[in-house]
């Protein structure tokens, strides 16, 4: 008899919808895989995310995106019913959520992270928080929601306080020039280097959503050492959390300069999109995993942390 797997998607936070796109797609491909599968639109009503998964099923793939699904909450749940659940676990989920913490642990492990400071959205209205140009970003939100670059001349206040309300804490970067580079780690193998390019503006969650707004090369056409840094970064950021099972580590590459340049570590995604314009599953088809192979690895490698 095939396993049976539940399918966790949709949720409440600004990524509902991406996530839905996400989990049909590992559904789909888990049943071309062999599986039994069920899907379950998942709400804030624990009580009943229990009862929908009651008998449990062999394993759970997690296609939540953004709070409660990423952050270490519904993987506390699962964790209580002893359910194996794919991704990272309950701490490395937490902690790659919380932007400050994660960057507090890949400066720790060596790796070089863009210049930042967190600050409160009222005193970020008032005054830059650094030199122009910067990033501002939310500290515990996914898929570039919520990001804005300010750049010099621009007479746009840096945060919207009709977005981001008095008291909420914001972290402001500096603004890497460059380019913008991914790379996929599958257990404790980097899949592969690819860069973004954005046919305007940024890298943005419309970009990373809308089929035609940015363009993926893959492989990267950088120095072959930068690709094998990326490659190298990604693991160790990858391990300094504690993830296991599907990561994607984001970067930017600042080859402005004659030097070879410099290459920043952004963030890690501990559960990143598996949509048709995804980047892990594109990565996995360019090392001739196919995505059902992709969904069914991370299935078999579905764990709980105790």
């Amino acid at each position: 008899m095939s396993k049976t797997v539940a399918v966790l998607m949709g949720g409440s936070s600004a990524e509902r919808e991406v996530s839905l796109v996400t989990g049909n797609a590992c559904a789909e491909g888990l049943r071309e895989a062999g599986y039994q599968v069920a899907e379950i639109d998942v709400g804030h009503d624990v009580a009943a995310l229990v009862e929908a998964l009651t008998p449990p099923p062999d394993a759970v793939f997690n296609a939540l995106h953004g709070r409660w699904g990423e952050d270490g909450c519904v993987q506390g749940v699962l964790e209580l019913m002893r359910i194996p659940y794919t991704h990272s676990g309950l701490l490395a989920s937490a902690l790659a959520m919380d932007k400050p913490a994660a960057k507090r642990l890949f400066e720790a492990a060596g790796l070089t992270c863009p210049e930042g400071v967190v600050v409160d959205a009222q005193d970020l209205a008032t005054g830059d928080a650094l030199p122009r140009p910067f990033v501002v970003k939310p500290v515990n939100e996914g898929s570039s929601v919520g990001v804005r670059i300010v750049k010099n001349g621009t007479n746009l206040p840096p945060v919207d306080l009709d977005q981001w309300p008095p008291g909420t804490k914001l972290m402001v970067e500096k603004f890497i020039a460059g380019r913008e580079l991914t790379v996929a780690v599958m257990g404790e193998r980097p899949l592969a280097v690819t860069e973004i390019r954005p046919r305007q503006g940024f890298y943005d969650y419309e970009a990373k959503y809308t089929d035609g707004r940015a363009d993926h090369v893959i492989p990267a056409q950088i120095p072959a050492e930068v690709y094998d840094r990326a490659l190298e970064m990604a693991v160790t950021a990858h391990r300094a959390l504690g993830c296991r099972g599907v990561s994607r580590a984001d970067f930017r590459y600042d080859d402005t300069a004659k030097a070879a340049g410099d290459l920043y570590l952004l963030e890690i995604n501990t559960q990143p999109g598996m949509t048709p314009l995804s980047l892990v599953p594109e990565q996995a088809a360019y090392l001739n995993i196919e995505f059902p192979e992709l969904c069914a690895w991370m299935v078999e490698h579905a764990a709980c942390d105790g």
